[in-house]
């Protein structure tokens, strides 16, 4: 609990600033300004995922190291990490005409709109390098079992967005580039604040010693550690976006019912990342020293938490369901639909417990290997039942797929399981 609470706690703020970038430019009175917004954001935060391995691999590299006692690496290792979100955060930056004009290829809106998404991008994007670097500093604290930081980390950073939003678009009138410049400075700031707190790792030398950290056999380790991630990551993605859009084959409506549920969905995510968080740290200390015996107690007390929150996550929906459905649609004919599938939404938490944990669990062991071979076999068995269901059962056919392709990475991970354990014995001799 004291590693997961945290979590939990600064997954709480991510949405309330979402809420108040929004807010706060809708008082400006148009809808363009919501619509630049809201589309930039997104097309950033698709961008930045892209660098989510560094926060996984992260975790596991620096909790076994440290596992093992070898704390030169684990100061190495948050270097490397820094160096990779600083190339990326540069490229990035080199890149943005080309990478903006694909964006909007992709994604085309009203010329006002993009010209003010244009606007808040060119201003966003040079953050990046400190966007970036707080996935690999988060990442370095749960390793190390410093949650609280990572709390103080989303919490000065969203509370300094929001501060600023309402400074700089309410107080000063610069609208859509005051939200951006007021997110470029919260994400500077997460940043040097995420190192501060992770400067016990500047205690040892090793954190400048360039052949360790340029190592060829480490460097590929954290390589193919990280590309597996990155792979299994994007076949997630690629999942999620195809629930949404074979969704919209099903008419206005329906798309939007199925939105309203899908929150459902990253509400039981905010609240079970604590206790996937907790697996990824406590399984790779466990790992780095060798002990399968604490590798399985791990696993089992970090499910056991994160089952019950499950568990309460789908007795809430059905409960709760229908009001909160009410609450964040008002036309009827959402309302009723989003109602119809909601038994689904119910059964979500329920059969997605076992992969949600055991993603955790194997981030922690770097099996990464594992996770994209049985994300690649999950994804087909995805394909397979949207092919034979959705013509038969329609949109309850798209949420049986989706479902099942919990199933299916519960499943195969699961029989992955015993290897994992084997293999931490292997390091103990």
């Amino acid at each position: 609990m004291k590693i997961a609470l945290p979590i939990v706690l600064s997954n709480a703020t991510v949405p309330i600033l979402g809420a108040v970038d929004v807010g706060v430019v809708g008082q400006l009175g148009e809808a363009a300004p919501i619509g630049a917004v809201a589309m930039g954001a997104i097309i950033l935060t698709t961008i930045y995922w892209i660098f989510g391995f560094l926060r996984m691999g992260t975790v596991g590299m620096v909790g076994q190291a440290e596992g093992a006692g070898d704390r030169a690496e684990v100061s190495a290792l948050l270097t490397r990490a820094l160096l990779i979100a600083g190339a990326g955060g540069l490229l990035l930056i080199v890149l943005q005409p080309l990478i903006f004009l694909a964006a909007f290829a992709l994604s085309p809106a009203t010329p006002e709109v993009e010209s003010l998404a244009r606007d808040y991008l060119y201003i966003r994007i040079w953050s990046a390098p400190a966007a970036i670097a707080v996935y690999a500093l988060t990442g370095w604290l749960v390793a190390m079992e410093k949650t609280t930081g990572v709390f103080w980390v989303q919490l000065v950073m969203n509370g300094i967005n929001v501060a600023l939003d309402f400074l700089f678009v309410l107080g000063f009138g610069w609208g859509v580039e005051g939200v951006a410049i007021a997110t470029v400075i919260a994400e500077i700031t997460g940043a040097a604040l995420g190192l501060y707190l992770c400067r016990s790792a500047f205690d040892h030398p090793a954190w400048r010693e360039w052949p360790r950290i340029f190592a060829r056999a480490r460097l590929i380790k954290m390589m193919l550690v990280n590309v597996d991630i990155l792979i299994r990551s994007a076949l997630l993605m690629i999942i999620f976006s195809s629930f949404v859009f074979l969704g919209a084959g099903f008419g206005d409506v329906t798309l939007a019912a199925n939105e309203v549920l899908i929150q459902f969905m990253y509400i039981t995510a905010y609240a079970m990342d604590g206790f996937a968080f907790a697996a990824e740290t406590l399984i790779a200390r466990a790992y780095g020293r060798g002990l399968p015996e604490r590798v399985r107690r791990s696993a089992i007390v970090t499910s056991g938490g994160g089952a019950m929150v499950c568990v309460s996550m789908s007795a809430f929906f059905a409960l709760a369901g229908p009001w909160l459905i009410d609450v964040m649609a008002k036309a009827p004919e959402v309302q009723a639909d989003a109602r119809l599938y909601l038994w689904w939404m119910v059964a979500a938490p329920l059969v997605g417990c076992a992969a949600w944990m055991l993603d955790g669990i194997f981030i922690g062991a770097t099996r990464g290997r594992d996770m994209r071979n049985m994300m690649m076999l999950s994804f087909v068995i995805y394909w397979a039942a949207i092919f034979a269901l959705m013509p038969w059962l329609g949109n309850h056919g798209l949420w049986a797929a989706l479902l099942i392709s919990f199933i299916a990475r519960g499943v195969t991970l699961g029989a992955k399981y015993p290897a994992l354990e084997r293999a931490a014995a292997v390091r103990d001799q």
